[in-house]
């Protein structure tokens, strides 16, 4: 017998269930690489920030940011100087989701290495061909995940 979830509150989000508030506190498209650049390279500066996501508005990053710290995933330094200074950096709780990205990675690589991936000129690069609504299935493509390359979303943010 199923039954139905109950509505719960935690730190001003309402979820019915555990993912859902995950997914609330480090979902989405720019949160995920924000922690995972940030765990991976260390305090950075909003500027650093920008360059690495190069298609990430200022308004964007701002508003991810400040969610993050509110959350308390990340912590923003201000130094009181001219120009002012602004790092930020991972919190114990924002190093915690480090493993959860990671495999998040793996589990994309075994995605693309089942349906392949199309370069900037459309054509195919690796894995299986991208088959169309009417294509039948291809029985000749490889059955295994792509080889563990380490530190994955680092290659994967460039191309975000």
């Amino acid at each position: 017998m199923v039954t139905a979830c109950t509505l719960k509150h935690c730190a001003g989000k309402e979820y019915y269930c555990a993912l859902e508030l995950t997914l609330q506190v480090i979902g989405g498209k720019w949160k995920p690489i924000i922690l995972w650049r940030l765990g991976q390279d260390g305090t950075l500066r909003f500027s650093e920030l920008r360059r690495i996501m190069p298609n990430i508005t200022q308004k964007m990053l701002t508003q991810q940011l400040r969610e993050l710290e509110s959350d308390g995933v990340l912590h923003r330094e201000v130094y009181p100087q001219v120009p002012p200074r602004v790092e930020y950096s991972l919190t114990e709780l924002g190093r915690s989701v480090l493993p959860v990205l990671s495999e998040m990675c793996k589990w994309g690589h075994a995605f693309e290495a089942n349906h392949g991936t199309v370069g900037a000129t459309g054509t195919r690069t690796a894995g299986r061909a991208i088959a169309s609504a009417t294509d039948a299935p291809d029985t000749n493509a490889p059955d295994t995940d792509a080889p563990d390359t380490g530190n994955d979303l680092d290659m994967a943010v460039g191309e975000v």
